[in-house]
């Protein structure tokens, strides 16, 4: 049993991480952004409601067509998206988990990246990603994901003031990023994400970065069947109205399977990874 456990991990471990990397550090005496009993913590460090959840929020991103542009235009995404969401993965646990000088020093190494990352719209209204309102979409579209995926496959019961600490713990990083305005609260959140509604939409750019999400080569063949559920998973997270500007359809029947079968792997995989 230990052998398989252990087999498990590695294969968890290698899905989610550059081995070229450093292995992440956990500030357990405090000295991160947020303290181990934080919600943060809590939500950050559930490896299937973050995949859910992180695969969820890209497709509400790629619904803005000025951060879609600046993907589109800067980023070797055609090429390998598994290294994307690696490293959008690898941030998150960084700022989340590393200690205060390790985030910050994340967190300036990102809109150091950002202050390259400008350009103009195909109808040429222009674009930078260092944009505060466009930063705040980016942040309120993971921040709702990520507690949207944790709910659903870690805490169905989470309270409403615990969901409001989570959005006021992580507000720290999304101001540190430079997005304004940025929410405190769910209530906060929901209202951001009805006030960008009018700005977002579906076009023939984002349909393709979809397609390409969606049907990604696995890391590898026995990874195959987890991947797909995921990518079920995280479209049956989605908002019903961004479902419907993907032309996605609401999976109706197969939701109680997809639920299922994610809360299997959610559960084997903080099976392997409890210690």
């Amino acid at each position: 049993m230990l052998g398989i456990r252990s087999a498990i991990a590695r294969r968890i471990r290698g899905l989610l991480s550059d081995p070229a990397s450093p292995r992440i550090e956990l500030a357990r005496d405090g000295s991160g952004l947020f303290a181990p009993d934080s919600v943060s913590w809590r939500v950050h460090i559930d490896v299937t409601g973050m995949m859910v959840g992180g695969i969820a929020a890209l497709m509400l991103q790629m619904l803005h067509p000025k951060v879609l542009a600046g993907v589109w235009d800067h980023s070797g995404f055609r090429e390998d998206m598994n290294a994307r969401l690696r490293g959008t993965a690898r941030f998150i646990a960084q700022t989340t988990f590393e200690t205060r000088s390790s985030a910050e020093a994340q967190i300036e190494r990102v809109r150091h990246i950002h202050d390259k990352v400008s350009g103009t719209l195909p109808d040429g209204t222009p674009y930078s990603a260092n944009d505060p309102r466009l930063l705040a979409w980016v942040h309120v579209a993971e921040a709702t994901s990520f507690l949207a995926g944790w709910i659903r496959y870690g805490e169905p019961g989470m309270s409403l003031a615990d969901q409001d600490r989570y959005f006021a713990e992580i507000a720290v990083i999304g101001e540190l990023l430079g997005a304004a305005p940025v929410p405190r609260s769910r209530a906060e959140a929901e209202a951001l994400i009805a006030d960008f509604l009018p700005e977002l939409k579906s076009d023939e750019r984002s349909r393709e970065v979809l397609n390409l999400l969606l049907h990604q080569r696995a890391p590898s063949l026995a990874l195959v069947p987890f991947q797909a559920l995921t990518m079920n998973a995280a479209i049956e997270l989605l908002p019903d109205w961004a479902r419907r500007m993907h032309g996605l359809p609401t999976p109706t029947l197969s939701k109680p399977a997809i639920r299922l079968g994610t809360r299997g792997i959610a559960e084997t995989v903080r099976w392997a990874l409890r210690d």
